[in-house]
């Protein structure tokens, strides 16, 4: 062989050698940057997922906070209540008047025949147990009525907004 031949014969090999080389180092960046891609789009879609995750936790914070003040609010109400309640039925055992607003019109057999009468209404005496009653009957109302108005105020300010 002649060294003309041998050498092109290197030049072929070292060419092919360099050709694998090129083509080795494209398909390996290549991947690497496919790599790259899909890391970048998993980072931004756990970040994305953070987020969204703190603006969560932020909004139950503050709903947390509007229910707490929303309980501190009632619960003291209620315990107002409680405590009037608590006053007027041992004002009444104690052998008090408690006032309970209701009418109980004068017969007109009763009443007198005198144009000068003011047509005041009789008063009403309760027994004891009565008046126990009608306290217990308030005391549940006003029980009541509070936790409707705090069930009504949660629904307004947590559940519909």
């Amino acid at each position: 062989m002649s060294l003309g031949a041998e050498m092109s014969r290197l030049a072929a090999i070292i060419s092919a050698v360099v050709i694998c080389l090129i083509v080795s180092l494209g398909w390996l960046a290549s991947h690497y940057h496919d790599n790259a891609t899909e890391y970048k789009r998993q980072r931004d879609k756990v970040t994305e997922q953070l987020s969204l995750a703190k603006d969560t936790i932020a909004d139950m914070q503050v709903r947390q906070r509007d229910v707490a003040a929303l309980d501190a609010k009632y619960t003291k109400e209620l315990a107002d209540a409680k405590a009037e309640n608590d006053a007027l039925q041992r004002k009444f055992d104690n052998g008090g008047r408690v006032l309970v607003k209701g009418k109980c019109p004068v017969s007109a057999a009763t009443q007198t025949a005198g144009a000068a009468s003011m047509g005041d209404d009789a008063t009403v005496e309760l027994s004891a147990v009565a008046g126990r009653n009608v306290l217990g009957i308030r005391s549940g109302i006003v029980s009541d009525q509070t936790a409707l108005r705090a069930l009504q105020e949660y629904i307004r300010t947590q559940c519909l907004r």
